[in-house]
């Protein structure tokens, strides 16, 4: 009876070895020199003033046309001087620095996007590190696609030690899913840190991102999207095109975050990411009751064991595919110990939950 839990993992199997399969045929992006189309980077912060110069100091250095693109920081209600250190800025040649028109990053978001001239949005976080050809590497496969939506890869940058390498790789696992879904023509993720639309699409969805809860504004804005007839949204793989982005650098915070993360997961509608949220989690929570019991009942141990191996297999290939992409190779060090921790981290975060999200 105990053998026949283990076909509970064939979804996750299948999907996962659907995704790898996708991933192996993703091709590199190759960016050529194009000018003329107007864009507009636009950053919501609150109290990111130990990070934001950096971010400042990467827009000033693009190679796209200065005259081509515009910077829009948007401030939530910052505390400390943001604000300050964003308007005495001097690098960027169409800066713009405005106190949001309300509280939350969707907010400052869209008051960054009403301000906005150019036709085409791209979003970062002002913790967020970008190359010189960043900007020009999305136009330019904006300008031969025309994609309501593209959907950039980020790179975690995270603490040293154990902890570090944990984070380092479930971020890329996120990344893999994100690649994998969105390349295969049904995204199910993506996220704000490297993310560009057009304007008109962000006005003919807006309505949609939940402005009453803080986090989503990336998510609900793609779900929305896609539920579109005819939408076109592209995963774009290009190492010019890629931010790196910091993640926390302790255990507390980081589950805080991925909690805030799921918190919203109660509001989507999109059938594949709840699917592929169910799947996940079912393996997920297999495993930890099967590494439990076979704590108190030795018999459980085979089960345990192919259960392990099973779920392993499509994970290792999955996350050794994108740190190869991302020139992190060395972090697949850590994945059997990763491996074994991330049930329970799972379930960490699910008690991590902010109150009441049950009931959404």
């Amino acid at each position: 009876m105990q053998w026949m839990l283990i076909i509970l993992l064939a979804p996750y199997l299948v999907l996962m070895l659907k995704m790898f399969s996708v991933l192996k045929r993703i091709k590199v992006f190759q960016p050529v020199k194009i000018s003329g189309i107007f864009i507009s980077v636009v950053v919501a912060c609150r109290n990111e003033e130990l990070n934001l110069p950096g971010l400042l100091s990467d827009i000033a250095g693009q190679t796209y046309d200065n005259d081509c693109f515009e910077l829009i920081i948007a401030d939530d209600n910052s505390t400390d001087l943001t604000f300050k250190i964003a308007s005495e800025f001097k690098g960027i040649r169409n800066l713009k620095v405005l106190k949001s028109n309300g509280s939350g990053k969707k907010r400052a978001l869209k008051t960054a996007i009403g301000a906005s001239k150019g036709s085409v949005i791209i979003t970062t976080d002002a913790d967020c590190r970008v190359g010189k050809q960043w900007i020009s590497a999305i136009v330019s496969y904006y300008s031969g696609q025309k994609p309501h939506m593209i959907i950039g890869p980020v790179i975690p940058e995270c603490a040293a030690g154990f902890t570090g390498r944990f984070c380092e790789l479930e971020f890329l696992g996120l990344q893999a899913v994100t690649a994998a879904t969105a390349a295969a023509g049904s995204p199910v993720m993506c996220n704000g840190a490297n993310l560009a639309f057009t304007k008109d699409v962000y006005y003919r969805h807006c309505d949609n991102i939940h402005f009453d809860l803080n986090t989503g504004d990336d998510i609900f804005l793609l779900h929305s999207l896609k539920a579109e007839k005819d939408s076109r949204i592209a995963w774009l793989e290009s190492p010019e095109a890629a931010v790196k982005s910091k993640l926390p650098d302790r255990i507390i915070p980081f589950l805080d975050q991925r909690a805030r993360w799921i918190s919203k997961a109660g509001h989507y509608k999109d059938s594949q990411t709840i699917m592929l949220a169910i799947v996940i989690l079912t393996a997920t929570i297999l495993l930890a009751g099967l590494f439990i019991s076979a704590i108190i009942y030795i018999s459980v141990l085979p089960v345990l064991l192919a259960a392990f191996a099973i779920k392993s297999i499509p994970d290792y290939l999955l996350l050794s595919n994108t740190s190869t992409r991302y020139g992190m190779k060395k972090a697949m060090r850590w994945f059997l110990p990763s491996l074994i921790l991330y049930p329970f981290y799972v379930l960490a975060v699910i008690f991590s939950l902010p109150a009441g999200t049950a009931r959404h």
